[in-house]
């Protein structure tokens, strides 16, 4: 949705003229979320939004059907030569203009206009800056019908991951195998009884397979999982609909009377990660302060390298949570590792918590969601594990 102030607010705040997002055969979500619809467009588009005045968007003849009902005025180019005069036209008298870029590759996330377009614009004679904190400040911000269907989504999401570990746990019981694959559809079972929809199927993840982040069920030969086992579940889903944000949460157990001593080093020191990046967030906004997201995740992982398992970690501390396709979405992650993420928490975004410590024959991970209320603060916003989940 194009909330006209709140953008230009903050392009006058960073001293960027305009920003000109650019989409070719829908490559650039974030437009796709500006102009919500579902479109099929063959040739390039281009909006560009004023720090000053009334946004213009650019479309081909061949696509001009596609952008019926967009109240944005529109402008209609049949060839480059068009294009081009249109863009001089624009770009004449502006000297700093956002795109969908990000320096030196600093943030993928953001590295959607392809290069040849952003010097295309430069030699228009501007400076080209990144557009993520424009992003940030509009697409990234949860509504308040968002929030409250993530609070439903977050709400069945914990019931389901609890009826998960109880489903390994009657079966032991009950003197039955149960198997990676048979848990992880009966959580696909729970998602469409309860009206929800994900992306793919969760991970269900015993011993060593838990020490694979991104560890997927066979389906042909799934492991089973024994009294002993170490279990690790994440799952996520939504409120159907690109507009509603995904909660996405990460679980630990173990099958059996009691935890084995090294399994519990690394859940604790897990777990005082996860809670540190917490505390960091928290009590910024308390001190009346900004943080970014850089720092939450080195005050995360600093728990467990002090822990002495820093050879465990494989992967940043926690992604951004926003509308759109992809349940890590485009705001700021929370990220000193892959990235140096200078995007600041702002008020309204999202995020995930969800350090993680990885081994051959263990993983330990605990995701849980954060939303910076506008007005009430940084609050969780999804069930929290406390201690390992006994089956």
């Amino acid at each position: 949705m194009l909330h006209l102030s709140r953008i230009q607010d903050a392009m006058q705040a960073d001293r960027i003229d305009a920003w000109l997002l650019h989409d070719f055969r829908g490559n650039n979500p974030v437009l796709a979320q500006l102009l919500p619809g579902r479109r099929w467009t063959t040739r390039r588009v281009m909006l560009l939004v004023p720090a000053k005045g009334e946004p213009r968007l650019l479309v081909h003849h061949i696509d001009h059907g596609q952008f019926k009902g967009v109240d944005t005025p529109l402008d209609l180019f049949l060839s480059w030569n068009d294009l081009h005069a249109w863009l001089r036209t624009r770009l004449e008298g502006r000297s700093r203009v956002a795109m969908e870029y990000a320096p030196g590759g600093s943030l993928p996330v953001m590295g959607i206009v392809d290069a040849g377009t952003v010097e295309l614009v430069r030699s228009m004679g501007v400076d080209v800056v990144s557009s993520a904190n424009l992003v940030q400040a509009s697409v990234a911000v949860w509504s308040d019908a968002a929030a409250e269907r993530h609070a439903w989504a977050s709400e069945h999401c914990g019931r389901i991951m609890k009826g998960a570990f109880s489903l390994i746990r009657d079966r032991h019981v009950a003197g039955k195998s149960v198997s990676e694959l048979d848990v992880q559809q009966w959580i696909m079972g729970e998602f469409a009884a309860a009206g929800l929809e994900t992306a793919d199927a969760p991970i269900v993840a015993v011993n060593g397979h838990a020490g694979d982040p991104h560890f997927e069920v066979s389906a042909t030969a799934p492991s089973p999982i024994r009294r002993g086992d170490w279990i690790l579940i994440d799952l996520w889903a939504r409120s159907p609909g690109e507009e509603h944000i995904f909660s996405d949460i990460t679980w630990v157990g173990f099958a059996g009377e009691r935890v084995p001593e090294r399994h519990r080093m690394v859940f604790e020191a897990v777990k005082a990660a996860r809670d540190a990046g917490v505390a960091t967030v928290v009590d910024a906004w308390n001190r009346g302060e900004q943080v970014q997201g850089w720092q939450v995740d080195r005050a995360s992982r600093e728990e467990i390298v002090k822990a002495g398992f820093a050879d465990g970690i494989r992967h940043r501390t926690g992604h951004s949570l926003s509308a759109g396709p992809k349940v890590h979405g485009v705001g700021v992650n929370i990220d000193d590792l892959e990235t140096h993420d200078t995007r600041l928490l702002l008020p309204g975004v999202g995020f995930t918590i969800e350090p993680g410590a990885y081994f051959a024959d263990l993983g330990v991970r605990m995701e849980i969601n954060m939303h910076m209320h506008p007005r009430r603060g940084p609050i969780i916003t999804s069930v929290v594990q406390d201690d390992v989940e006994m089956v």
